[in-house]
């Protein structure tokens, strides 16, 4: 009905609808072909070549070609920006930062020291990169001794990172966010996590240190994951759902604690059951009490 009535100037369709008396552009993925088409249209991010005049930059930073640096941003010492990337006002960038080319970091983003990132990779407005993961030891007499978070942040290409999201610098070694991942907003990954490439992360999932994501791993929004587990390739988790062991690879998973979606959908349905369940016992205790009166009386004749 709305193919029939609408004003566009042309559809794109499935094969199922070329039949359809509009300009068609048929395709086998019409969602797909509608993003590529988009991006012909879409304008990039504005922001002037050259470095405006209020930002800094730091000693012995190498900025690439086309690069824009704008007002206030703070690019920080021996770092390398890559050609064409933008830098939005306000952004800081802390010392040995590398960045490919073709970044976008929109402001009030945060990269700290060291962090390295590469080509293609947008960083939306108030995320943090590389801030200290959570380590502590406790003492005696039970008090937080901080462990010092040395290592660093890499993320690989085409990467890009919602607004407010925070991803953890690693104690030792590196925090490590796969090519082609997608993080929604207020995303929290922890120290020494590892993503793996095209993985999907929706708004509020929270991923404690040390856990290793495979490839196209898909977590649903707010998903809790336990630190120190191994999630397989292809891996998909519902909303909500908190995951507190390993993963194979291709499961399913839903539910708190997470489990495969067949074996949680079964145990909803007998949860919704469970009133019903309850009446019929309340029954059977009633029937088994008439009985054993009624055995009772008939010992006492």
């Amino acid at each position: 009905p709305l193919a029939a009535t609408t004003r566009a100037g042309a559809l794109i369709v499935d094969g199922t609808h070329a039949d359809l008396q509009r300009p068609l552009l048929v395709s086998r993925n019409p969602y797909l072909t509608f993003a590529r088409v988009a991006q012909l249209f879409a304008e990039s991010p504005g922001l002037a070549v050259g470095v405006d005049p209020s930002a800094q930059i730091g000693v012995g930073t190498s900025l690439g070609e086309d690069v824009a640096v704008g007002p206030l941003a703070c690019v920080g010492s021996q770092c390398t920006i890559g050609p064409r990337a933008k830098i939005f006002g306000g952004v800081y960038i802390g010392d040995k930062v590398s960045m490919g080319a073709d970044c976008v970091i929109y402001p009030r983003a945060v990269i700290l020291d060291r962090c390295q990132l590469g080509q293609r990779v947008i960083v939306h407005c108030g995320a943090v990169v590389g801030s200290d993961g959570f380590g502590f030891a406790q003492d005696e007499q039970g008090h937080h001794v901080k462990i010092p978070q040395m290592g660093t942040v890499q993320i690989d290409d085409d990467v890009e990172i919602g607004a407010n999201c925070t991803i953890d610098r690693a104690s030792l070694g590196k925090t490590w966010i796969g090519k082609g991942s997608k993080i929604d907003n207020q995303v929290q990954i922890g120290h020494n996590v590892t993503v793996g490439k095209h993985c999907i992360l929706v708004a509020q999932v929270g991923i404690s240190g040390s856990t290793e994501l495979g490839n196209h791993v898909m977590l649903a929004g707010q998903t809790g994951v336990k630190g120190h587990i191994k999630i397989g390739d292809r891996v998909r988790v519902g909303a909500k759902s908190g995951v507190g062991h390993a993963v194979k690879p291709d499961e399913d998973m839903f539910g708190i604690p997470a489990m495969p979606i067949k074996e949680w959908m079964r145990t909803y349905g007998n949860m919704r059951r469970l009133p019903l369940i309850r009446n019929q016992l309340r029954e059977l205790a009633e029937k088994v009490k008439a009985l054993e009166q009624a055995l009772q009386g008939n010992g006492d004749d």
